[in-house]
């Protein structure tokens, strides 16, 4: 297949797949190196088509065809011994953590991906930052952040906020 069928195949798997789809395992169906694929995925966003990067893959954002569900922007606190268990109570409350945004002083607002619908998915997060020495976001901010958590409806929302609120890790207004 040549280069533009081989992004049109990248498109389709992509729009097919509920999970991410790590660039290794789309260079496998396309039989060409994780590199090309990065290549590929550059060009396809900058020909409009929206892929995003996720810690466990690519993803393709189609709100058209996006289920309908809640999702609420919440500020959490907490070091990181507790960031497994953040994670672990928004997903198991049926909810999922989108993506981390914190302040910084020189470069303003820095918003990463996150998408963990499961303890798997928090679990490959959790190991990829202990296995690769790298520092969660929330330790440049002494662990002040947003999360944008989603849900399938506002009782199970509501559900995950009562959650992480019984577990502290919510920071609110002092009355």
């Amino acid at each position: 297949m040549n280069a533009a069928e081989r992004r049109t195949k990248i498109t389709e798997l992509l729009a097919a797949s509920d999970r991410p789809m790590s660039a290794t395992a789309l260079a496998a169906r396309c039989g060409v190196s994780r590199q090309i694929i990065v290549g590929d995925v550059a060009l396809l966003r900058a020909g409009g088509v929206a892929v995003m990067a996720t810690p466990r893959g690519y993803i393709l954002e189609n709100a058209a065809s996006a289920p309908a569900y809640a999702e609420r922007r919440i500020v959490a606190h907490h070091d990181e011994d507790r960031l497994r268990e953040e994670l672990y109570t928004i997903v198991d409350l049926g909810g999922a953590a989108i993506d981390v945004t914190v302040e910084h002083s020189i470069y303003g607002q820095i918003t990463a991906p996150l998408h963990i619908f499961s303890r798997y998915d928090a679990d490959a997060f959790c190991n990829k930052l202990e296995h690769s020495k790298a520092r969660p976001l929330c330790d440049l901010t002494g662990g002040i952040h947003l999360h944008t958590v989603r849900a399938p409806d506002e009782r199970t929302l509501d559900r995950v906020i009562a959650g992480l609120k019984e577990k502290g890790f919510l920071l609110e207004e002092e009355n």
